[in-house]
């Protein structure tokens, strides 16, 4: 029998009162959400993920699919700083892919808006979720987006080809699709080589149809033309990428291993400096980064915000269930939603309905 929703609602505001005594502002948002902020942010691949509907007067709204979306908005139009923030309350996400999980649920968060040590900021985060979560028996697992970003944008490419790439990273699937077709693995599809090798692929297009106009799409074959005529990704590139991606270690041993990995890629220094410095703050809480493990891909599965660091605990004995928390850094998210203004921010969530279960 599952957990009620009582007690998951008990369960949050529990959890809720312990970030607000950590020195967190209790605060809530609106269950309807705009949906055009979430299509800019994320495409049309939300829809997959949310319950859209259509407001007579605001236009297309979502059920509130996350909290943190809102809350930066809520912070960058008149919050203080430095800032922390706490909430708790229903989100709601379709599940087609795992019908069996509950599309409709309580989640818990803290958030940190601050423009200190970024890496003691990171520790702190993620030791106040150990110390919430320590009676539970659940393993950490850490990562950081900041490493691959940095092994993409130090390819050996054209930029176009480094920016799709960046747009992809969470999208594992698109991304490895991409790498393939760059390095020349997967040849171009044949309608596609076809199109390219006419002088004016427009030509007998016959009359257009759809959102794109004549230019947009005469736009959009010129950077295919520009992307045939590049060279092929080298594979040593390729093979640095998926070294970077394979990485899988505690915190200690990945730090040496991609260090390794830097001596052929030096692009990767500055954000393994950053890796660096969070083990020696996350030590300094008393958290043991020898033990600590530390995934190089985990968080690209995650809402596409997380730019940096990237943590989770799970519970091993329960592989059936997601995350109980997760959390990391989404700097970048600031800037989209800022107005011309940014400001660094980490913080995290835990799911309570999850949490309850794994403790009976």
């Amino acid at each position: 029998m599952g957990v009620s929703m009582a007690a998951e609602k008990a369960e949050a505001e529990r959890l809720k009162s312990v970030f607000a005594e950590a020195g967190a502002l209790p605060l809530d948002c609106a269950i309807m959400q705009s949906a055009e902020t979430l299509l800019d942010l994320y495409g049309e691949d939300i829809r997959a993920r949310a319950y859209v509907t259509h407001d007579p007067n605001r236009g297309e709204v979502m059920l509130r699919p996350d909290f943190t979306v809102p809350v930066v908005e809520m912070h960058m139009s008149h919050g203080a700083e430095p800032a922390r923030y706490t909430y708790a309350g229903e989100i709601f996400r379709r599940q087609e892919e795992h019908p069996e999980r509950p599309s409709e649920y309580f989640q818990v968060g803290y958030e940190v808006f601050d423009r200190g040590d970024q890496a003691q900021l990171d520790a702190e985060v993620f030791g106040l979720f150990a110390e919430v979560l320590q009676p539970y028996a659940l393993r950490p697992v850490t990562g950081d987006i900041g490493i691959l970003t940095a092994a993409v944008a130090g390819l050996q490419t054209s930029q176009a080809r480094r920016d799709a790439l960046l747009r992809h990273i969470w999208r594992p699937r698109r991304f490895r699709a991409l790498l393939d077709r760059f390095s020349g693995k997967t040849p171009v599809p044949a309608p596609r080589a076809a199109m390219l090798a006419q002088a004016d692929p427009l030509a007998k297009a016959g009359p257009v149809i759809g959102m794109r106009s004549e230019r947009e799409i005469a736009e959009r074959i010129a950077a295919l033309r520009a992307d045939a005529a590049e060279p092929p990704l080298p594979r040593a590139q390729v093979e640095l990428i998926d070294a970077v991606l394979a990485v899988r270690e505690t915190c200690s041993f990945a730090l040496e291993h991609l260090r390794d990995i830097a001596v052929d890629m030096p692009a990767l220094l500055p954000a393994l400096e950053t890796f660096e410095r969070r083990c020696d703050a996350l030590s300094a809480r008393g958290v043991d980064v020898a033990e600590l493990d530390f995934e190089a891909s985990y968080g690209r599965s995650s809402m596409e915000y997380y730019d940096g660091f990237a943590f989770g605990f799970v519970c091993e004995s329960r592989p059936d269930l997601p995350p109980i928390a997760t959390g990391g850094r989404y700097d970048a998210l600031t800037r989209r939603l800022g107005g011309g203004q940014e400001i660094p921010a980490v913080g995290g969530v835990i799911r309570p309905g999850i949490l309850l279960e794994v403790a009976k």
